[in-house]
């Protein structure tokens, strides 16, 4: 069946004169809102010399003044307020500053020029911008300049006196319970607002009611909610032993070292831990008994000169975390409380493998010096040697001397003994130690290695061999020589009562050494040195050291390879200071004549050749020169 439609058809040419008719009697009527706004924008234009009416400026109002009426009420009332202080308040405590203290100033003049640009405009534009200030009200803040260290002290001491930091919630065993602590609120000074909230208010007028400081809430990151579900694993962990093990070895934990191997949460943290110092005690002691150091391969020499290598040791070192784990999972589980000590394998620095590689097979060269002296050089002697026994010397690579042992202190066990020091005989720290350094120097010197520095002492020591002493003093003078065998060399040192061999072991290298020996001659006399003796008479002379000449010597080394060939040669000369002639001379003065007691008997000089007299008793003396 038909069914009626709803709506009837509107013819299109009648649509289209009513959708025109609509369009004019718009724009008529915003022809008209726009008359009556421009009526309205004439009607309250008012005077570009005065302010709109309804401005404000700091909270002081400036409607109807003029710029210049403005700016000088405004300055007026602001050097009246400029000593007096704002109180600014938050909770109980109290602050009083003044715009004195801040050295604040405030440009008046540029706040009122930019109030007046409020109402300003053309025609009947600034009646609408005056109309607009007159109706909703404006208040200008005017620019502001202050003294930024002493707003950051005010606001620093203000954050003082407010800020209560937050309490996160913790956890606390009391005895073998663990008891949650409830987290506190805290509060702070919200430092960004309140440096507004200063500023303004100490620029403004107002003296009357205090100021309330802007504060924000300080909430704790761990709440007690928080911790309720880790309690309940605390108290889980510390309700039976755990028991630990290494290989066949066992260990018990009672509940109470259970407990204090606890970390419980605090200061923010929401876990359950094995850790802090009573862990850190135990663990140490624990490793003390689990650990093993490694022992790096060595090398044994044997009396007929051959060299073993005694094998590594793999060593062991307690993993403190993965059992710190552990136990913590022992100690939460319901039913296997049992937890396994973990340890890593600690590897030594050189293995089996990498000694036999390195070659060091049999002797190479050696020497033997003998000494003597007092006990701090014996003991520096041994003390240095030591130093350098053991040493390994890469293939290409230079041994020094100084670099092996450092320096030599007092805090290394280092005694005074005689030394030459600027070529005098004087006692000092380390005496005794170029000994070894020479001893060392000739045997490298017989290994026919290359000597890169040696040095020879400033005075001649005739128990060392001629024209190869070699002295060091740290860090300026050193002994260095290069090992260019093409395998490693072992130094190794050996003391005995009184002497000290020095030995280098390696490959065998067939080398032959071959030395020439200059005579040692005299360079120059000894000078002599004069020392006056008040209990020695003028003219009275005695020798106590007739003192060295200076010597020079030299030595030349060939080093031949194991086909004859020479493959090295150098030579080192020595020069040596001479040692002055020490004499002492009288400057006593003598008697004209003596007075004798009756019945003594007179006393007759004895005269020497050259009528030098003598005293009995006294030391026979030489003429005056």
């Amino acid at each position: 069946m038909d069914i009626e439609a709803p709506f009837r058809t509107v013819p299109y040419r009648r649509r289209r004169s009513v959708r025109a008719r609509v369009l004019q009697w718009s724009l008529v009527a915003a022809a008209l809102v726009a008359l009556a706004v421009t009526g309205l924008g004439f009607l309250f234009a008012g005077s570009s010399d005065t302010l709109p009416v309804g401005l404000r400026i700091a909270g002081t109002d400036v409607g109807g003044l003029t710029v210049g009426e403005a700016t000088k009420l405004l300055e007026s009332r602001s050097r009246a307020v400029y000593g007096v202080p704002v109180v600014f308040v938050a909770g109980d405590k109290r602050w009083r500053i003044s715009s004195r203290r801040l050295e604040l100033k405030v440009d008046w003049r540029a706040a009122v020029e930019a109030a007046r640009e409020r109402g300003d405009g053309f025609g009947p534009v600034q009646g609408l911008r005056r109309l607009g200030v007159r109706f909703f009200g404006a208040d200008v803040a005017p620019p502001m300049r202050v003294y930024e260290p002493a707003l950051g002290y005010h606001l620093a001491r203000m954050a003082r006196g407010v800020n209560e930091p937050s309490r996160p919630a913790a956890l606390r065993l009391r005895g073998l319970e663990p008891v949650v602590v409830p987290e506190r609120r805290g509060i702070a000074l919200h430092r960004a607002a309140a440096e507004d909230v200063v500023v303004r208010a100490l620029a403004g007028f107002a003296r009357r009611h205090a100021v309330q400081l802007p504060v924000r809430v300080d909430r704790p990151a761990v709440t007690a909610a928080d911790l309720r579900p880790v309690a309940a694993k605390a108290r889980r962990a510390v309700s039976a032993p755990v028991r630990i093990s290494l290989g066949k070895t066992r260990w018990r934990l009672p509940r109470w070292r259970i407990a204090r191997l606890l970390e419980l949460p605090s200061g923010g943290s929401r876990t359950l831990a094995i850790g802090g110092p009573a862990a850190d005690a135990y663990f140490g002691r624990l490793g003390r008994r689990t650990d093993r150091p490694a022992r790096d391969a060595e090398f044994a020499v044997r009396p007929d000169g051959t060299v073993r290598v005694v094998p590594h040791a793999t060593g062991r070192r307690l993993d403190v975390e993965a059992t710190a784990r552990a136990i913590l999972a022992a100690a939460l589980s319901r039913n296997a409380r049992a937890a396994v000590v973990t340890v890593s394998a600690v590897a030594p620095e050189r293995t089996t493998a990498q000694a036999n590689a390195m070659g060091v097979r049999r002797l190479v060269a050696g020497y033997e010096t003998t000494y003597g002296g007092d006990a701090n050089r014996l003991h520096n002697v041994r003390l240095v040697a030591e130093l350098i026994d053991g040493a390994l010397i890469p293939p290409g690579k230079v041994f020094s001397f100084n670099t092996t042992t450092g320096e030599r202190t007092a805090e290394k066990g280092f005694l005074e003994a005689p030394v030459i020091i600027n070529g005098e005989l004087q006692t000092g720290l380390g005496g005794g130690v170029c000994q070894v350094s020479t001893t060392v120097f000739n045997a490298a010197y017989e290994a026919g290695l290359p000597i890169v520095e040696r040095t020879n002492h400033s005075l001649y020591i005739s128990h060392y061999p001629q024209g190869r002493d070699a002295t060091v003093n740290y860090p300026d003078l050193d002994l260095r020589f290069t090992n260019d065998t093409g395998r490693w060399l072992l130094l190794r040192t050996f003391v005995g009562s009184s002497s000290l061999v020095v030995n280098l072991y390696g490959a065998p290298t067939g080398r032959r050494v071959e030395t020439e020996t200059a005579p040692l001659v005299v360079t120059g006399e000894p000078s002599t040195r004069r020392v006056r003796d008040p209990s020695l008479y003028r003219g009275q002379l005695v020798v106590d050291d007739h003192g060295e000449p200076s010597r020079a010597t030299s030595v030349r080394r060939r080093v031949y390879n194991r086909s004859g060939k020479l493959i090295g040669e150098a030579t080192w000369h020595s020069s040596y200071r001479a040692e002055p002639k020490i004499v002492r001379v009288g400057t006593k003065r003598r008697a004209q004549a003596a007075t004798k007691p009756k019945g003594e008997a007179k006393q007759q000089p004895t005269t020497t050749t050259a009528g030098t007299t003598t005293t009995p008793g006294a030391t026979t003396t030489t003429p005056a020169p």
